[in-house]
């Protein structure tokens, strides 16, 4: 009797630890069932939210009155910038302090989009106050045409010194 109840005992315990093991290979491969379908949920939520962005600077910044300001540096420049502060007509409209993953992302040919914004149509200015390292700054200023369509101006930042203060600004 002692061994016939020992057999099933043991018979019990063997199953149960079978059962124990094939439900960790279950569970295991749910896990990595639902990794995946969170995986897939990532990926669909930011590409909603990459559309959504999409959308918004379309109704927020309609192209007729589009205008958008990109920096980069001049090619071999070397030079720290710490801030930049933009007025267009009178009116601040943007200030951003540089990194310095930032100042090596232009320096090695990097653009900025440093502001976007709406413009009626007609003649405006700009103006940027460029801080740079020890706290000297410089003014820049250039007056632009807003027509039809989206305006882009890109600032081309060149390093101050032997006569070379030159920021330049390309219309698009």
């Amino acid at each position: 009797m002692r061994s016939v109840t020992r057999a099933v005992f043991f018979g019990t315990f063997v199953l149960f630890s079978a059962s124990v093991g094939l439900a960790e290979e279950v569970s295991r491969e749910q896990i990595k069932g639902l990794d995946e379908q969170v995986q897939d949920i990532k990926a669909d939520v930011l590409a909603i939210s990459s559309e959504l962005m999409q959308l918004e600077e379309k109704l927020l910044y309609p192209s007729n009155t589009q205008v958008s300001l990109f920096v980069s540096f001049a090619p071999g420049e070397d030079f720290r910038l710490d801030a930049v502060d933009v007025v267009i007509d009178g009116e601040v409209v943007s200030h951003h302090l540089y990194t310095h993953k930032e100042l090596e992302a232009l320096k090695n040919g990097g653009v900025q989009r440093l502001y976007t914004g709406n413009v009626r149509a007609g003649e405006h200015t700009l103006e940027l106050t460029l801080i740079e390292k020890a706290g000297s700054s410089r003014k820049v200023s250039h007056t632009f045409t807003k027509e039809a369509g989206p305006r882009l101006v890109e600032i081309v930042l060149s390093a101050p010194g032997l006569g070379s203060n030159r920021v330049q600004f390309k219309d698009r």
